[in-house]
């Protein structure tokens, strides 16, 4: 599994300018079921995806084509899951 922190570096106009087209990246992802879960920060300075094991090539990939790319630098770190509480078994090991 991958945790991908996004991390604004543009002002908070641009990013809303971008924000309904990085909605619908999001929900053709978890359609696709890629996307695990997503949130903004708090404060809002960026936001947070969780991402389901892939190639990490399919998850550049798939990083690329969200229009946030504009206005944010990506972090990600890849997390084997050992232990999670029973509400999130479904993650170990991925």
């Amino acid at each position: 599994m991958y945790v991908v922190s996004l991390d604004y570096f543009r002002p908070m106009e641009e990013v809303e300018a971008l924000l309904a087209a990085h909605i619908a990246w999001l929900d053709r992802y978890f359609d696709a079921g890629a996307v695990i879960a997503a949130g903004r920060k708090d404060p809002r300075t960026g936001g947070l995806l969780l991402v389901k094991e892939m190639p990490r090539e399919q998850l550049d990939a798939l990083l690329a084509e969200d229009p946030f790319v504009a206005v944010a630098h990506y972090t990600v770190t890849r997390v084997n899951v050992t232990r999670a509480s029973t509400e999130f078994a479904g993650l170990k090991g991925l």
